[in-house]
């Protein structure tokens, strides 16, 4: 049942990336195969200048070992793997670096730095997390948030998650996104209070004017098959046809990345948004091209 389908980074995720050149970028806890690869590809996308934070021996060694020539970038030496994650708030509240790109360190310790008040790297809107998911390199993505930062989001909460994907989708061409506000139903059923949700978020986005098509509550079938939802008779601008999938909770949404992921092949564009800085968050065991794909969301997101 598991995919053995090649993992490729989409063209439409490079080509918006590809506007913004040569981004600063911090790479926290740098010297492992797999930062490194994706910082490389990175770079010879021209989409970022690396900024490398960590160990200086293996980020060097980690270098060498991959034929990747980093003479010319600045490494910032730092052996103890939690402090990484400092430096690299640091260097982004003094504007050194525009995004930061989670090299081998847990999630957890990185956004712990990242909200601390002292660094100024929170706006007004609260912090989301978007996955943009793909198959094939000019496939359409399908946005999926928030899979991996806010637990279990209240109405006031989705609300900044969903003014925070539109706008990240109107920065990749999507100029007026559906959204399907996703629950176990597309009826509003009092014991499921994700639909109760749904319909709110949906009354609220109709009334704040968000330059998107809300509506739920909507299942996942009836958010992306056309014949699903014309068999259950539901008509509206969304059913079957949504480009960005708002989940009750992460573990939903975690779920239906890492199916898609391992089922599909599907190529995750993970990245933080909704703050003064991107932050790419990829798993430890993201393939490379995900991880470009995860940086180059990243840039896309910069003002």
């Amino acid at each position: 049942m598991l995919s053995d389908k090649e993992i490729v980074c989409p063209d439409n995720l490079l080509n918006a990336a590809h506007k913004k050149k040569g981004v600063t970028a911090g790479i926290v806890n740098a010297g492992k195969p797999l930062p490194m690869i994706s910082a490389m590809d990175a770079v010879n996308e021209n989409l970022i200048v690396p900024v490398f934070i960590g160990d200086k021996n293996e980020i060097e060694k980690c270098a060498s070992d991959l034929k990747f020539n980093i003479s010319e970038y600045e490494i910032i030496h730092e052996p103890v793997e939690n402090n990484t994650a400092k430096i690299a708030a640091k260097l982004a509240s003094e504007k050194k670096i525009k995004i930061i790109v989670k090299g081998h360190i847990h999630t957890d310790i990185l956004m712990k730095e990242v909200i601390k008040k002292e660094y100024n790297l929170l706006s007004k809107t609260r912090l989301s997390h978007i996955w943009h998911m793909t198959l094939d390199k000019e496939d359409s993505p399908l946005i999926i948030t928030d899979g991996a930062l806010n637990v279990s989001p209240n109405v006031k909460t989705k609300m900044h998650i969903l003014r925070n994907v539109v706008d990240f989708s109107n920065r990749i061409g999507i100029a007026r996104p559906k959204v399907s506000v996703l629950s176990a139903t597309e009826e509003v059923i009092d014991s499921v209070q994700s639909s109760i949700d749904a319909k709110e978020i949906t009354e609220l986005a109709k009334k704040e004017n968000i330059n998107a098509d809300v509506f739920g509550p909507l299942a996942f079938d009836n958010s992306i098959s056309k014949k699903s939802a014309a068999i259950k008779g539901i008509k509206n601008s969304v059913a079957g046809q949504a480009d960005i999938l708002l989940v009750p909770n992460v573990e939903s949404g975690n779920g239906l990345v890492k199916m898609m992921i391992y089922f599909m092949g599907a190529c995750a564009a993970g990245v933080v948004i909704g703050g003064r800085v991107p932050v790419v968050i990829t798993s430890r065991s993201d393939d490379a091209p995900a991880r470009l794909a995860s940086i180059a969301a990243a840039v896309v997101a910069l003002d």
